[in-house]
This record gives structure tokens, C-alpha cells and sequence, in this order.
């Protein structure tokens, strides 16, 4: 019986086992996991599940019964410490040992860690998994002063969630505009505008130089100057769990080099999918992308490919973010020298900003403008042709643009 071994529990894991049974594979499955959970949802911690209102059961991708029914094995919080090619067998942190006749790498990613003087002191928090939101959440209180290092998505996410249950809270940003690794200079000034509205004071250009504190977090000390707080959540990205990768011998830049069908590596048994992997992008770019919409296509790809079925992977990457009532949804990848198109007046919370390259959309950035995601998102995919002037002109519906 063929054996598949998928190293880790996430999005990508329990992708691949659906998909691996949809497409007819009849042989054994085992997953292994480092958490102690069954696969769940990552984008509801920062976001529903630390506010309160998703329940734990909640998350879960899948019920109990399904990995039964799919014949899975489960092997929770058992870390995979080597993969050896040569006699294909996957070593677990407890010293068992699991053959392989193909292996996906669905490893993931794991918070980028500060390195600064005094931030190893109780109360400076990550958010990544279940634990970590559950050991914040319990300092959740309002009037606490919540210090936040990073203005990206995760950051932002955890300031809405504070400030609606009445934190003070203080972002720390090294850059000059919040968010700016992901969006456009209309989305961060709109988004920068909407916290401070709702109370939350931005220092901007201003990296954290110091956590300090006798034996709990006390201030934070960033642009030369001492601020008090009670405790600090830090979003300074993520970083690809590439290890079992690199010391297996496989290629690896930023993540775990994958083929076309951005599913194989340079070895014909194994295979790699999600935030851990690094492919080759629509536009030609080799990049590594940290979404759920990157992580079930790709762990698709990488059932199709185990079943002898490769597919070319031609996806549109899409994202989200939700801070407090602004949805944005993101489609496609933006470069810089895109042409921007605005459609829609910010000050109705309710917009979207197109990127144009040759005439083509190429990225959408849409607030509370599900219909301009929607249709912006199609004419990504099929490279279509636009006029700035019909995009912007919102008396055409969205429908009717192209």
C-alpha cells in the first residue's frame, strides 16, 4: 500500500487529505503536527477569536470524524525533527520513525522574534497560534495599555480588537506608513485614518529599541523616548519553516523551491505546499505568499501532482483583513509603478483601488466594495484590458466596466 506522509497540520494538511481522497488515492495517510490541535483556522485569532466571539470548536477546519473517515492517521504535537531522502522516512521528536513513498512539506511559518534588549520580559506577546491568543486575551482589559510593535495586518487586526474592548493602544511602526510591505499608499492613509479616529495613536518611522521592566514588561523605550505600558503584541511578519527542507538537501530561497505546478521539489517524492514554499509566480516573480487562498490551491496542486495529475498553477492570489467595520479584500499582485485607479470616495468607507500595468488590472484593493473585488478579481485572471476612466467612474456598474 502506497504511503503518504504529510508534515504539518495546517491549512495546507488538511487541503491535501480532502483532496487526495476526492482524486481517488486509496493508500495510507498520516499527518504530523507540532501543535496539540487538529488543522484550524489561523485568521479569525487576531480578529474574532480574541475578541470573544468565535468559540474554539469554531476553528477547526475540519470535525473529528472527517480525518476518521478519511483514513488519516493524526500524530499531534510531535514535531518532524529529519527527513531522510535516501531511505524515505520522516523522524518525529519521540524517536518514531515514519516511511514514505511521498511527503508534503506543509510546514508553514512561524513569527519573526525580536531580537531587542528586554524582549524575552513576561508580557510581550507573538500571535500565531490558539495558545498565544489565549495567553493575551486573559490580559484583556479595558484601560490597559497595549503597546503595538508592527503595523501590518496582525498588528492592526489586535488594535481593533483592543480598542472595541477598550484598551489604550500605542502603535510602533518602523516604516513610514502602516501596512506598507502589503498595500497602496490610498489603502494604509485611509486605514491610518480610520484607528486614529477610533483612538489609537501611531508612531510612524519609529522602531521599538527596548522592552524594559523589573521582572514584567513596564515600558517600551522607541525613538529615544520611554513609553509605560502593560503589555506588547509584536507583528513583525513571518518566517518559512524551511529547516527540514534545507537539511534534507532541497532547495531552498526564502522558502522551499517548488516547480510550475508549485507542488514539487527538486525530489520526485517530495512536495511542498503553503506559507513555506517558494514558487513562481502569474506575473513571472518567484515569491512566498502567506494566505489561506495560496495555501489550499497550492496543497491542490500538490494532491494532483502525488496522483500523477500535475496542473500548471495559474491562481490569483487573494487576501482579507477585518478591522472593526472595514473589510478589505485584496485580489492579485501589485508592482511598484502600477497605475493607480481610484473608484469610489474613501470618506464613504466604501472604495476600491485598482493597479493597472500595460493597460491590464493586475491587483484590486477593495473597501467594503465586495462588487469591485469580485469583478476585479475576473479580470485579473483573464488579463483584461481596462480604461482608467470606466473603472473610476462609478455610475458603470462593476459589472459593466470591462
Amino acid at each position: 500500500m502506497e504511503r503518504i506522509v504529510i508534515v504539518g497540520a495546517g491549512q495546507s494538511g488538511a487541503q491535501a487529505v480532502a483532496s487526495l481522497r476526492a482524486e481517488g488515492f486509496a493508500g495510507m495517510i498520516q499527518m504530523v503536527g507540532d501543535e496539540a490541535y487538529a488543522p484550524y483556522q489561523r485568521p479569525p485569532l487576531s480578529k474574532a477569536y480574541l475578541s470573544g466571539a468565535m468559540e474554539r470548536e469554531r476553528l477547526f477546519l475540519k470535525p473529528e470524524s472527517f480525518y476518521r473517515e478519511a483514513h488519516c492517521e493524526l500524530m499531534l504535537g510531535v514535531p518532524a525533527t529529519r527527513v531522510d531522502r535516501i531511505t524515505k522516512r520522516v523522524t518525529l521528536s519521540n524517536g518514531d520513525d515514519l516511511a514514505y513513498d511521498k511527503l508534503l512539506l506543509a510546514t508553514g511559518s512561524r513569527v519573526r522574534r525580536c531580537t531587542i534588549p528586554g524582549c524575552e520580559l513576561p508580557g510581550v506577546f507573538y500571535l500565531r497560534g490558539i495558545a498565544d491568543v489565549d495567553a493575551m486575551r486573559a490580559h484583556f482589559a479595558a484601560g490597559t495599555r497595549l503597546a503595538v510593535v508592527g503595523g501590518g495586518y496582525i498588528g492592526l487586526e489586535v488594535a481593533a480588537v483592543a480598542r472595541k474592548l477598550r484598551l489604550e493602544v500605542t502603535v510602533f511602526e518602523a516604516l513610514d506608513r502602516v501596512m506598507a510591505r502589503a498595500v497602496s499608499n490610498p489603502i494604509s492613509e485611509f486605514y491610518e485614518r480610520s484607528h486614529r479616529d477610533f483612538g489609537v495613536r501611531f508612531h510612524l518611522n519609529t522602531p521599538v529599541e527596548a522592552f524594559e521592566g523589573e521582572g514584567r514588561l513596564e515600558a517600551i523605550r522607541a525613538g529615544g523616548q520611554r513609553f509605560e505600558v502593560d503589555l506588547a503584541l509584536v507583528g513583525i511578519g513571518i518566517v518559512p519553516n524551511m529547516e527540514l527542507a534545507r537539511e534534507a538537501g532541497l532547495a531552498c530561497n526564502d522558502g522551499i523551491v517548488v516547480d510550475q505546478h508549485c507542488a514539487c521539489t527538486a525530489d520526485a517524492s517530495i512536495f511542498a505546499a503553503g506559507d513555506c514554499t517558494q514558487h513562481t509566480s502569474r506575473d513571472g516573480r518567484s515569491i512566498r505568499l502567506e494566505c489561506v487562498q495560496n495555501a489550499i490551491d497550492q496543497a491542490k496542486h500538490a494532491a494532483l501532482a502525488m496522483v500523477g495529475n500535475p496542473q500548471c498553477y495559474r491562481e490569483v492570489p487573494w487576501f482579507w483583513s477585518d478591522q472593526y467595520d472595514l473589510k478589505l479584500q485584496m485580489a492579485g499582485l501589485a508592482w511598484p509603478g502600477d497605475r493607480l485607479v481610484l473608484r469610489g470616495d474613501p470618506k464613504t468607507r466604501k472604495f476600491a483601488v485598482f493597479h493597472l500595468r500595460n493597460g491590464a488590472v493586475v491587483a484590486v484593493e477593495a473597501v467594503n466594495a465586495a462588487p469591485e473585488y469580485l469583478v476585479g478579481r475576473k479580470l485579473i485572471a483573464q488579463g483584461t484590458q481596462v480604461s482608467p476612466e470606466r473603472l473610476a467612474d462609478t455610475a458603470i456598474p462593476m459589472k459593466n466596466v470591462a
